[in-house]
This record gives C-alpha cells, sequence and structure tokens, in this order.
C-alpha cells in the first residue's frame, strides 16, 4: 500500500473554496459552525493517513515522528474512536469517497505489525542527522526524549545549541 509522499496539508487548503474556509475559521465564536460533509470527513480520514509518507522520511522532525507513531499504536481500546487509526484505516480503505483505490478492510494490527518492521530503521535514518550524544540519549530512553519533544518541538536544537555554547567556552 503505497501513501502519497505529501505532506500534511491544513484542511482548509484542502477544500473547494480553501478562502472562504480559512475566512470561516478566522471569525469570532460566533460565527455559525462549519457544516462537514460526508466527503469532508472521508477526505481529513485520509489526510491523517498521508502523514504516515512522514514516517519515512529521515528529515521529519522527531517530534512529528513521535506524534505520528503514538497515534498508530495507541492503545487499541481507542481503536473504535473517531479519527483513531484503526478508524481512519476503515474510512479510507472502504469509502468511495476516499482519496485512495479501494483496498477494502484491513486488519489493524497486520498494518501495525507492517509499520513496527520499518520504525526502528525510519528513526535510525533520522537520528544518524544528529550528533553521537544526541542519538545514545534518545536510543537509551526514547520516551524521555519523546515527552521532552511533545512539551517543546524545539528541544533537540536548544540542547544542540547550548552544547556548541558550552564546548566553545571549554575550547
Amino acid at each position: 500500500m503505497g501513501f502519497p509522499p505529501q505532506r500534511f496539508p491544513r484542511i482548509a487548503d484542502t477544500a473547494p473554496d480553501p478562502q472562504s474556509v480559512q475566512h470561516q475559521l478566522d471569525e469570532s465564536d460566533e460565527a455559525p459552525p462549519i457544516e462537514w460533509t460526508e466527503e469532508d470527513v472521508v477526505r481529513l480520514h485520509c489526510l491523517l493517513l498521508d502523514d504516515l509518507a512522514a514516517l519515512a522520511d529521515p528529515s521529519t522532525p522527531l517530534e512529528e515522528k513521535f506524534d505520528t507513531l503514538r497515534w498508530v499504536f495507541t492503545d487499541p481500546d481507542k481503536d473504535g474512536q473517531p479519527f483513531s487509526f484503526a478508524s481512519c484505516l476503515q474510512v479510507a480503505g472502504c469509502s468511495p469517497m476516499s482519496n485512495y483505490p479501494y483496498f477494502g478492510r484491513l486488519d489493524v494490527n497486520d498494518v501495525r505489525d507492517l509499520l513496527q518492521g520499518y520504525v526502528r530503521r525510519w528513526l535510525r535514518e533520522t537520528l544518524d542527522r544528529y550528533p553521537a550524544w544526541v542519538r545514545e540519549a534518545i536510543s537509551h530512553n526514547p520516551q524521555w526524549a519523546a515527552d521532552r519533544l511533545s512539551k517543546n518541538p524545539q528541544w533537540i536544537n536548544e540542547q544542540l545549541r547550548r552544547q556548541n555554547v558550552l564546548g566553545d567556552l571549554f575550547a
């Protein structure tokens, strides 16, 4: 199953009239709620799945990868929730309005197992872009790093700048 290599676009940009949607989004809380069509909801499910392609891209920030992986590998009790990974697979695979060619109902655990086979390589390729001390810190405690990145997506960049400054002071 090939996913398009596009980045996750803003929902307003995917609508038939993006400027109208953006205007509605910019309005105050008093504006009437945006009515979502079934096609819009299916498109959103597909857009969420499109973001899986970023996992294989080494230049995708770690925080984005961790966020996507949390969504994919969330507690199976949440698989029935709207816009869960399982829900997106079902909608994208079975809806005639899907952006994807029909692939039918898939076993979500089989797809997770397939993705899990690639995750280590994808993360390693991304980590290879960082200094050894960053790779070691993340490899030894990935959950700690994921927590830091979820609180502050710039955490690694800040640590790199800090290390460079401290390194220069003692050179």
